[in-house]
C-alpha cells in the first residue's frame, strides 16, 4: 500500500526520488520513480499520467517523443535518420536541462547538465527539490544508454548501494544489459572471466586484460571481473546478447565481448583489438592496438543501410535494460525496472532481423 505521502513503503519516509530510463516500467505498486535517458544519447519522452491514476501510485504512460530545439539530425541517403533518437554533441545547456526535465515522471526534484554530474544542481532546481542535492546511485557507462538512478536522500542512496554490494558479493546480478555484437559468440550462454586493469596509452585511459595476474598485480589495481552472457537472437553475422555484470570495472562489458571476438556494435574504442585474416578472427595485443573507428564489412553496411562514413558515427549498442531494486522487506521479491530500447537500437534490430524476447 502507499504510505500516504507518495513515498514507497519499501524505503519508508527516507525515500525521495529515483531515476530510471525513458518509458521505464516497474513491477511494484506505489513506487514513485524518475525516468530519464542515458547520459544523454537520445531524445527523452514527454511523460504523462494515465487518466484516473491516483496520485502517488505508478501508472505512467508515455504520450510522445519530443526533440529539444536544434536536435534534429541530418537525413541519411534513405531519407530517414541513420541513428534515430540521438541528440547532437553541441546540445546547449538549456536544451539538455529541458530534455532531462521532460523525462521526469513526478516533478519533485531538480534538473541536469552537459554531463550528468555537472547539471545535477540545475536539474534539482528545475524539479523543485530546493536544498536537497541529487546524487547518482547507479548508471551505465558514458557511451551506453539505459537506466540511471538518482536520489536526493543520502539514506536511500546508502541503502541501495548496500543492496547492490550485497548482491554482487552473493553473485546475484542486479543489472541486465542488451548488446548487439558484430559477430556471434561460440557458446549460446556462459560466463566471461578476465583480469582487467586501466592503462594510460597514448594519452587515453584504456581497459586492458591481464593474463595470470599475480598478487602484486592485484595490489596494483588489477581486478578479476566476471559477466554472464546469453545469446537471445542471431542474424546477418550479428547477435543480440544479454549481459549481466557481476563485477564493476570501466568498460568491462565491451572488453569482455572483445575477448569473445564479438565486439559491441558501435564500439569505436576496443573493437580494433579483433583482427580478421581469411575470415578467421583473432585478438590483437591490447597494449599496442590504438582505438579507432569500428570497421564493418560491406554486407553488414548494406543490412544496416549505412555508408562507411555513417558507420563511423554508429552509437554504442549497449543498453542498461533492466535493474533490480530491494523490495519492501528483506525477503520480498526485488522491484524490477525496465527501460525500452532507444530508437536507433530498435532500428538496428529491425535491419538485422533480430528480436528482443
Amino acid at each position: 500500500t502507499d504510505s500516504g505521502d507518495g513515498r514507497p513503503p519499501c524505503f519508508g519516509s527516507d525515500l525521495e526520488w529515483l531515476a530510471a530510463g525513458p518509458g521505464c516500467k516497474h513491477s511494484a505498486r506505489g513506487r514513485r520513480l524518475w525516468h530519464r535517458s542515458p547520459v544523454i544519447k537520445y531524445p527523452l519522452p514527454h511523460a504523462g499520467r494515465r487518466l484516473g491514476q491516483r496520485e502517488g501510485t505508478c501508472g505512467i504512460c508515455i504520450r510522445h517523443h519530443r526533440q529539444p530545439r536544434g536536435s534534429r539530425l541530418r537525413s541519411g541517403p534513405l531519407g530517414d535518420q541513420p541513428f534515430p533518437g540521438l541528440l547532437p554533441k553541441n546540445l546547449s545547456r538549456e536544451e539538455l536541462v529541458d530534455a532531462l526535465r521532460a523525462a521526469v515522471v513526478d516533478r519533485k526534484g531538480k534538473s541536469g547538465e552537459l554531463t550528468l554530474l555537472s547539471v545535477l544542481p540545475e536539474l534539482s532546481q528545475s524539479l523543485g527539490l530546493g536544498e536537497q542535492e541529487l546524487q547518482v546511485v547507479r548508471a551505465s557507462g558514458k557511451e551506453s544508454s539505459g537506466l540511471v538512478l538518482l536520489s536526493s536522500c543520502p539514506q536511500t542512496a546508502s541503502r541501495l548501494q548496500k543492496f547492490f554490494t550485497h548482491s554482487q558479493r552473493a553473485q546475484r546480478p542486479t543489472a541486465t544489459y542488451c548488446a548487439v555484437t558484430n559477430g556471434i559468440p561460440t557458446a549460446s550462454e556462459g560466463k566471461i572471466q578476465a583480469a582487467l586493469k586501466l592503462e594510460h596509452i597514448d594519452g587515453v585511459n584504456l581497459t586492458v586484460p591481464v593474463k595470470a595476474p599475480s598478487r602484486k598485480d592485484i595490489l596494483q589495481g588489477v581486478k578479476k571481473t566476471l559477466s554472464h552472457f546469453r545469446v537471445v537472437a542471431t542474424g546477418s553475422g550479428c547477435a543480440l546478447v544479454q549481459l549481466q555484470p557481476l563485477t564493476v570495472f570501466s568498460s568491462q562489458l565491451q572488453v569482455h565481448m572483445v575477448l569473445q571476438l564479438c565486439p559491441v556494435l558501435g564500439d569505436h574504442t576496443y573493437s580494433a583489438r579483433v583482427g580478421t585474416v581469411l575470415g578467421q578472427r583473432f585478438l590483437l595485443p591490447a597494449e599496442s592496438t590504438k582505438p579507432q573507428r569500428q570497421v564493418l564489412d560491406e554486407a553488414l553496411l548494406r543490412r544496416l543501410h549505412l555508408t562507411p562514413s555513417q558507420a563511423a558515427q554508429l552509437p554504442l549498442h549497449l543498453h542498461l535494460h533492466r535493474l533490480l531494486l530491494p523490495g519492501t522487506r528483506a525477503r520480498d521479491t526485488p522491484i524490477e525496472l525496465l527501460a525500452p530500447l532507444p530508437p536507433y537500437f530498435s532500428r538496428t534490430l529491425q535491419c538485422l532481423g533480430l528480436r528482443l524476447q
